[in-house]
């Protein structure tokens, strides 16, 4: 026995000095002991199983013993995120845009929407966009046409639309019929008033840390994470997704550095799909700061695979059957009320993402009459 267990061990019961002299002993700092986790998520504590000792150089030092018991999990109540006070917040600040736009002699904002199909959910979020535009003084048509319609035809529109000077902000609302191609009718909207940032050429230059209109979703959940004054410098940050229109630019604005835009976030970002396996999906997860979910999965993330003080941010819209009144209602891809026990920050479904999506939409389009992102 050496020396300095035999100081130890004089510290100890007489049954931990038995179960010491069977044991390995590690020597770890305090914070460690803090983090330390076992497979399933719960910390090791020391109980009684803990001595402190003050060596030479005056740090204390903790050691444990390797296979002590789990203390529960310490559970808090997440701040929700209001999605609606903050879209409504923004959309006010648009208005005072606009009144002061106009007041300087220039005609009011203008939005058109084209809508193919008879989409009940399109429908819906097309008539959120158009009450919206209202609200921020923008002026706002929507254009139908049916699914019959051939891609040359909703081409041949969505290119007069682009050479009419009285059309500032324009989008086709997804998806289009089968028929289509979706990646040809974004690349048809002019880049100057592609407000829903999904030509090409905006998706490159912001790729670039270039000037160019935003994807609204991703734009409106880097908003809500920089007013709500989340650190995310440094942060691990997971993004579960990869659609070209959410997952894939969150991730773009979440590495990049905030010095080409204030609402990027200088995080370390890693992006699951779904071939990443659900082993390691948690492995990510439970070591994350910030989690982003826009796979459109009810549960994909539960309580057990977060750590403590996360900020979850829900982008899944899922339509699923409320067992206690048996009608359908909204959720998203997070298991809210099981994670908002630990996370720090969570956004609900509905209320959360959605409104934030519409109000910067209403703030892409009031800068497509600016003719900020313009480009000859």
């Amino acid at each position: 026995m050496t020396p300095r267990f035999m100081q130890m061990s004089r510290l100890l019961s007489k049954s931990e000095k038995m179960a010491a002299a069977s044991r390995t002993w590690f020597r770890l700092s305090p914070q460690f002991l803090q983090s330390l986790r076992r497979s399933d998520g719960k910390l090791f504590h020391t109980g009684r199983r803990r001595l402190q000792t003050k060596p030479s150089n005056g740090a204390a030092s903790v050691y444990h013993m390797a296979n002590t018991e789990a203390l529960p999990e310490y559970k808090h109540q997440a701040k929700i995120i209001d999605g609606v006070a903050m879209a409504k917040e923004i959309r006010e600040e648009v208005r005072v845009e606009v009144d002061q736009w106009v007041a300087k002699g220039h005609r009011a904002p203008h939005l058109s929407v084209v809508l193919v199909g008879d989409n009940p959910a399109s429908a819906s979020y097309v008539k959120a966009k158009t009450r919206a535009a209202k609200g921020a003084g923008i002026t706002s048509e929507t254009i139908v046409k049916p699914s019959s319609i051939t891609e040359e035809e909703l081409l041949d529109l969505v290119d007069k639309l682009n050479k009419d000077d009285s059309v500032d902000g324009l989008l086709v609302q997804l998806p289009v019929p089968d028929h289509m191609t979706e990646r040809t009718i974004c690349n048809a909207v002019a880049p100057e008033k592609d407000v829903d940032g999904f030509n090409v050429v905006n998706v490159g230059r912001f790729c670039l840390d270039e000037p160019a209109f935003l994807p609204a979703t991703p734009y409106g959940v880097m908003e809500m994470i920089r007013r709500t004054g989340i650190e995310t410098f440094g942060k691990n940050a997971v993004v579960c997704g990869r659609s070209k229109n959410v997952g894939m630019p969150l991730a773009m604005l979440l590495h990049t550095d905030k010095e080409h835009h204030e609402i990027c976030a200088d995080a370390t970002t890693t992006i699951c799909h779904r071939y990443t396996p659900g082993d390691q999906l948690e492995v990510f997860t439970k070591t994350a700061d910030i989690i982003i979910v826009a796979v459109g999965m009810p549960n994909l993330i539960t309580a057990d695979m977060v750590k403590e003080g996360v900020v979850v941010i829900d982008v899944g819209i899922n339509r699923v059957m409320d067992p206690v009144t048996g009608k359908m209602k909204l959720v998203g891809d997070v298991d809210f009320e099981g994670v908002s026990q630990k996370a720090s920050y969570i956004t609900p479904v509905p209320g959360g993402v959605g409104p934030m999506t519409v109000a910067m939409l209403m703030k892409n389009t009031m800068q497509a009459a600016k003719g900020q992102y313009s480009w000859d």
